[in-house]
């Protein structure tokens, strides 16, 4: 048991050792650079309707963040944010590399070097980074599945089984680390293949799992206790490719909302509570490896953990584990 302990206390370390600063990121960033108070040809009373990914909009903390950025600069003129139609993962990123006109302007989702190339992304982590760790939703009468998983190594001799979008990153991610995944393009679709045991697991960001549990509202899906998966991955707001008017206000509004700490108090406020009741730091960590992150987003991830490192490192003695929302 000893040797154990010391081992998660290793993989703990190492993992957030990967990630280091971005809690100094957020205090001590460089200035921003003085931009022109209205860009060229834009009058500050125009009024631009910004469709968000419905997944998004339909994110209470999101479409905040959203808001932020965009009341961050107003000298870009009034904006108006609307959700677009339902639409699977894969279709809005499609979407967002048309031609006008689209269906949609903005989506917030997870980085790969893929995604970089073929739009543009404001490379600041949406939720701090914590997207890249992920617990288990099971069904209540499946937790003893999970007793005694200590490593990548019991998940798999196990065959256990972990549920992810067909369109997400994770799901790769999860494949070349030999877990077996089993795929929906539909995310509302996910939760009625856990329920009919189609597979064991459905792996949620710390940062979305107990708004997801609030929706369903089903007192047979629960958190399992004692496991956090964990791997680098970053959640960005992506626009289109020509869409540089967006994305420069995107940008500059976050970089502001860094400066004046209204991005830290966002955190505060819409995933403080997860990092409590969840309690990462009594759980045992699965580290996986992301191959799929460019240089850039791998340094920035770098930096996050270090805030989740913090951040964890401030929660109460008291808190203990949760298995239900």
């Amino acid at each position: 048991m000893r040797a154990r302990r010391q081992e998660r206390q290793r993989a703990w370390q190492r993992w957030q050792a990967y990630l280091g600063g971005f809690l100094a990121l957020l205090i001590t960033c460089a200035p921003i650079q003085a931009r022109p108070l209205t860009p060229e040809g834009l009058s500050p009373a125009d009024e631009r309707t910004i469709t968000l990914w419905y997944r998004n909009y339909d994110s209470p903390a999101i479409r905040a963040l959203v808001a932020l950025a965009l009341s961050k600069t107003p000298e870009y003129g009034r904006f108006r944010l609307t959700r677009s139609i339902e639409m699977v993962q894969g279709r809005a990123l499609l979407e967002l590399t048309r031609d006008q006109p689209r269906v949609l302007n903005l989506a917030a989702v997870a980085t790969s070097v893929e995604r970089e190339k073929d739009l543009l992304a404001i490379p600041v982590p949406i939720d701090g980074g914590l997207l890249g760790f992920r617990v288990c939703v099971v069904m209540e009468d499946a937790l003893s599945r999970f007793e005694g998983v200590a490593s990548l190594d019991d998940l798999r001799d196990r065959g256990l089984r972990i549920g992810q979008g067909l369109h997400w990153p994770d799901a790769t991610i999860l494949q070349v680390n030999g877990v077996q995944v089993v795929t929906h393009s539909r995310y509302e679709t996910l939760f009625k293949m856990l329920r009919n045991d189609r597979f064991d697991c459905f792996a949620r960001g710390v940062s979305e799992v107990l708004f997801d549990l609030e929706l369903e509202q089903d007192p047979e899906l629960v958190i399992e206790p004692s496991l956090l998966i964990a791997y680098p991955m970053l959640s960005y707001f992506f626009v289109g490719p020509e869409d540089h008017a967006l994305a420069q206000r995107l940008q500059l509004g976050m970089d502001r909302a860094i400066q004046d700490g209204s991005f830290s108090r966002y955190l505060n406020r819409y995933y403080g509570e997860a990092l409590e009741v969840l309690a990462l730091d009594r759980r045992q960590v699965l580290l996986l490896n992301n191959p799929y992150l460019g240089r850039e987003s791998s340094e920035i991830g770098r930096r996050a953990l270090e805030t989740l490192r913090v951040r964890m490192g401030q929660q109460r003695s008291s808190v203990t584990p949760v298995k239900t929302r």
